[in-house]
């Protein structure tokens, strides 16, 4: 016999079904997601809770496994089920402008690289290996650190660069705790791997860095590139 519960999420889907996601509350659009790893129980009260406990939907959604685990309730399917929504929308987003894959300025660098940043809590550096028609045809990453640190090995740099067999290269990185401001150890990065690459013919033609949706371009904001 069906339970008030069925009815709801019965409802509930027909209503997304409809209209969408965007009238929904930010523990609605928790609790419809958890109708498929929390199967025949009232999701609400555990939607509010992860709200609750994490401070923001995003929050829950950027949170690892392990974590989601520590609220009572949550499952080991649904902490998989809730980490990968920020992997999948990233890979989503990814395929969008891949599809793209022009880098003719640097409006269109930010539109290709942005979205590879989704979901990414630590900082990563990437590098965009870029043809002699300014088409992006690689994009690797160099290095991964804590949530605001990163070293760029010399030796990953220098093996990403021949891989790609780019004639120029553009270099990414994010600030997952900070603003879209370039540091001192970012300039000095910067230097390192513009001697780095410059006797092998290969040109570092920017360095984005990122913070959330936004991001700056070091050459166009004159810091370093301005001194080359």
């Amino acid at each position: 016999m069906p339970s008030e519960h069925d009815g709801h999420r019965v409802r509930l889907k027909h209503r997304f079904i409809k209209t969408g996601l965007d009238d929904f509350e930010p523990h609605n659009v928790l609790e419809l997601l958890l109708f498929y790893s929390v199967p025949r129980k009232d999701t609400n009260p555990l939607a509010h809770n992860l709200i609750n406990y994490f401070g923001s939907l995003s929050a829950v959604f950027d949170a690892k496994p392990e974590e989601l685990m520590q609220v009572e309730g949550v499952t080991e399917n649904t902490a998989v089920l809730l980490s990968m929504i920020p992997q999948i929308s990233r890979r989503y987003l990814e395929e969008k402008a891949d599809a793209l894959n022009a880098v003719g300025g640097i409006l269109d660098i930010g539109t290709y690289i942005l979205p590879k940043f989704v979901g990414r809590t630590v900082e990563t550096v990437m590098m965009i290996g870029l043809d002699n028609k300014n088409k992006a045809i690689s994009c690797g990453i160099i290095a991964e650190g804590e949530s605001s640190s990163a070293k760029v090995s010399k030796r990953k740099v220098m093996e990403e660069a021949i891989r790609s067999k780019a004639t120029r290269v553009v270099l990414a990185h994010n600030h997952p705790l900070g603003f879209a401001i370039p540091s001192p150890e970012d300039v000095y990065m910067t230097e390192e791997v513009y001697s780095l690459l410059k006797p092998i013919g290969i040109e570092l033609m920017d360095h984005i860095i990122i913070a959330g949706d936004d991001f700056v371009s070091m050459a166009a904001s004159g810091i370093y590139f301005d001194k080359k």
